[in-house]
């Protein structure tokens, strides 16, 4: 069949605005870019941040080997960071200070101020994005970032196209944050989820804007998609039509053949789709993931794909068109997972392998020379007044190893090379959870769900084999998927079950072949994940949760390499 490239994402219009100032030749090539940050007004979505003007950000294109520098202007009126998601940010000199997180790698960029970053795409191919790094900043502002192989090489399937998920809110999003922490309660829910910026035919007042993509009888199209929301897990599907993927997270996969996909809140994934059915209308649509107890968002988002001969004119493949009110009515994909079945997610992610091809080839650590356990669970902090809905007194939080994150008001990265450590944090972080119990058990008692604070790191030499096995627990009653994302670093996600991990037993059916190389993964409900990697890449990085209700935990290794900064 004949293949094409589509250009598609979730969440405004298509943004084909790219601003591509300068490239000259090096080892790669290098690529300027200008972020003016500021506020603007979107009928939908009320005043928000934007990215020059642009909702979602610009998309950010490059080879294998390239290196870019991004000027952010800050004309808004919160202090942000961008961080180069999926990007490993190899800790040169220069590029220490690059990675993004606040108060990790470098302080706020305030309002009125800029700063430039430096990002080198050493290894990733396919899929990556960027995003604001600070609090609640990433719901607008953020974009994608197309990795193309190396000049002079082509990728192990056909041609390259783009998708984005997100969801939006009628009110401020900071607000919304703000709001959260000073009362301790759970944040408002989102209004709605979008595709391209638009919410679908689902939702109120918005079906004569629901976004529409043309498509051509026999050919194959690339999705680049993007799990952009705040806190949900996504299934997502197309009526009628397999897909088939072939990369995620800037790596490159087995083909796995499915009729869904689920995605953690900034998973990527590269997925071709062929259309091979009979010509008329088909709904792509999104919802929600949810294992826990808690609210959640219970809308779906729905875009059209839609076969150029359900329409009598002519018309663009990025056009927004009366097409999506052809007389043929969408078909809903009977394919897409109910919000709460957690089998369907456990199943899509035990089926990721490894692409492990010559050309691609991996290299899972398989002596471990440090293992952390870490527990993540969600707790509560104790507060002198009554401010959390869940029990007077006390405030929602999150822990890992029952330890819940204190942000610091100097960078991680900048005491370090200025010997103020013991004055910012502490690099007493335990290997393993303070407590030992029926993890997973019903009817925990109380005691487990008070959480201490602290800024607290894990210090690991440089090339060492590091292996975290994430432990979700039933503390309160509450227990959740969790998204876990890895700063710096993707690896290898060699394991994942039910119940409480054994120590003993569970290595045993470790993947250590072909297992997916990731930097993004969901803990399952009441289970564990395990991850393997090296530490080569020293400097500051974080672990954490990619969900509002979740709290960091910031792993800072260093070696031989740290010396010649």
């Amino acid at each position: 069949m004949e293949k094409m490239e589509v250009m598609f994402r979730f969440l405004v219009l298509l943004l084909m605005n790219e601003l591509l100032l300068c490239m000259v030749e090096s080892k790669g090539n290098i690529h300027y870019y200008d972020f003016l940050v500021q506020e603007a007004d979107f009928t939908k979505l009320c005043r928000m941040l934007t990215v020059n003007g642009s909702f979602p950000g610009l998309v950010l294109r490059a080879y294998r080997g390239d290196t870019v520098y991004v000027n952010v202007h800050n004309q808004g009126n919160y202090n942000i960071t961008i961080h180069w998601h999926g990007v490993k940010q190899v800790k040169q000199p220069s590029k220490a200070w690059s990675d993004g997180p606040e108060y990790i790698t470098q302080c706020p960029i305030q309002p009125r101020s800029n700063f430039t970053y430096e990002i080198i795409f050493s290894t990733e191919e396919g899929t990556v994005w960027w995003h604001a790094h600070s609090d609640w900043s990433r719901a607008t502002i953020h974009g994608a970032i197309v990795v193309l192989p190396r000049q002079g090489t082509s990728y192990p399937f056909p041609g390259p196209d783009e998708e984005e998920i997100s969801s939006w809110f009628k009110r401020d999003v900071m607000e919304i944050y703000n709001e959260a922490i000073e009362t301790g309660g759970e944040p408002q829910l989102s209004d709605a989820f979008t595709i391209n910026g638009q919410p679908g035919d689902l939702y109120p007042c918005s079906n004569e804007t629901t976004y529409c993509l043309p498509v051509q009888y026999g050919k194959t199209y690339l999705l680049r998609i993007v799990n952009a929301i705040l806190n949900e897990e996504l299934f997502f599907s197309v009526a009628e039509h397999n897909l088939t993927i072939v990369g995620t997270d800037g790596a490159y996969t087995k083909p796995i053949i499915t009729n869904y996909i689920m995605l953690t809140p900034g998973q990527t994934m590269d997925v071709l789709l062929t259309t091979n059915q009979s010509p008329r209308n088909y709904y792509m649509a999104a919802r929600t993931f949810i294992s826990s107890p808690l609210p959640f968002h219970h809308g779906t988002t729905t875009g059209i794909l839609q076969y150029t001969n359900c329409c009598h004119s002519p018309f663009s493949i990025l056009q927004y068109t009366s097409c999506c009110n052809s007389l043929l009515s969408p078909l809903f994909p009977t394919t897409l997972p109910n919000y709460k079945d957690e089998a369907a997610a456990l199943t899509f992610i035990r089926r990721l392998r490894s692409l492990a091809s010559k050309e691609y080839p991996i290299d899972v650590p398989k002596n471990i020379d440090t293992q952390i356990i870490m527990t993540v669970s969600l707790t509560l902090l104790p507060t002198p007044e009554a401010s959390c809905g869940r029990e007077i007194g006390d405030r929602c939080s999150a822990s890992l190893n029952n330890i819940s994150w204190v942000m610091p008001y100097t960078a991680i990265l900048q005491s370090y090379y200025r010997h103020m450590e013991q004055n910012i944090f502490t690099d007493d972080f335990p290997d393993r959870p303070p407590y030992s119990y029926n993890y997973t058990g019903g009817n925990l008692p109380s005691s487990l769900s008070v959480a201490s604070q602290g800024t607290k790191v894990k210090v690991v030499n440089y090339n060492e084999a590091v292996e975290i096995v994430f432990q979700g627990t039933n503390v309160g009653g509450v227990g959740d998927n969790h998204p876990m994302h890895l700063h710096g670093y993707n690896f290898y996600l060699v394991g994942i079950g039910l119940g409480n991990f054994d120590n003993e037993t569970d290595p045993k059916n470790f993947n250590l072949n072909d297992p997916p190389y990731v930097n993004t993964i969901g803990v399952p409900k009441n289970g564990w994940a395990a991850i393997r990697f090296r530490a080569t890449n020293p400097g500051m990085g974080m672990v954490y949760a990619l969900s509002s209700r979740k709290a960091y935990y910031l792993g800072h290794e260093y070696g031989s390499h740290s010396k010649e900064w």
